[in-house]
């Protein structure tokens, strides 16, 4: 659907896990990893995740064509139940529009409780969501919760409220809005700290 190439935001995000020294990044939502890919190559350790037995099989085909298989590890997992990670294990968590996924606001909340948990001290998580200013806000059949199903995809779309909701207890760092795609979707990259 998005091709090969990395999202802005991973190029991004890159750029920031570099600054502080992060050797390893967790992505939560890799879908066929193009992302994950592109953060392998650029010198990062890199373990992907996906409620997809399918996008990870990708991955790993890609992987290997890349010839980074020692850098990326791959596991199905769906974020409503808990990372199955250590406290303080990775310095980098990357999910670009995962939390816009159908999850309830409790739903999103125990995601970003889990990032902080695996997170260590000081360490950056980086994640895009559309938001209220998209233009498919609103749109379609109401779910109630800020989600929207349209086209047969439902959205939660953020709100400032719950950016700040998710960042409670972090050090929120940015708030950068951004486009992508057809329409085009808006979208927030946030940037925030797990406090030292």
């Amino acid at each position: 659907m998005y091709g090969d190439e990395p999202s802005v935001a991973a190029v991004y995000a890159a750029q920031v896990f570099m600054g502080r020294g992060t050797a390893q990044v967790l992505e939560l939502g890799a879908s066929h990893g193009r992302d994950s890919l592109f953060f392998a190559r650029s010198g990062f350790r890199v373990h992907a995740s996906d409620f997809s037995s399918a996008g990870l099989t990708q991955l790993r085909q890609a992987v290997n064509a890349a010839g980074v298989t020692e850098s990326v590890t791959g596991e199905v997992h769906d974020v409503r139940r808990p990372l199955p990670l250590a406290d303080g294990s990775v310095g980098a968590v990357f999910a670009h529009m995962l939390l816009c996924m159908a999850l309830s606001t409790e739903e999103i909340l125990g995601v970003a409780a889990e990032v902080g948990r695996v997170l260590r001290p000081g360490g950056v998580f980086v994640y895009t969501v559309r938001h209220t200013g998209d233009a498919h806000y609103g749109q379609g059949r109401a779910h109630g919760d800020d989600i929207f199903e349209h086209g047969g995809f439902a959205v939660h779309f953020f709100s400032r409220r719950l950016v700040e909701s998710v960042a409670e207890g972090w050090k929120l760092e940015e708030v950068h809005p951004f486009e992508e795609g057809e329409l085009p979707r808006r979208l927030w990259r946030i940037t925030q700290t797990k406090p030292s």
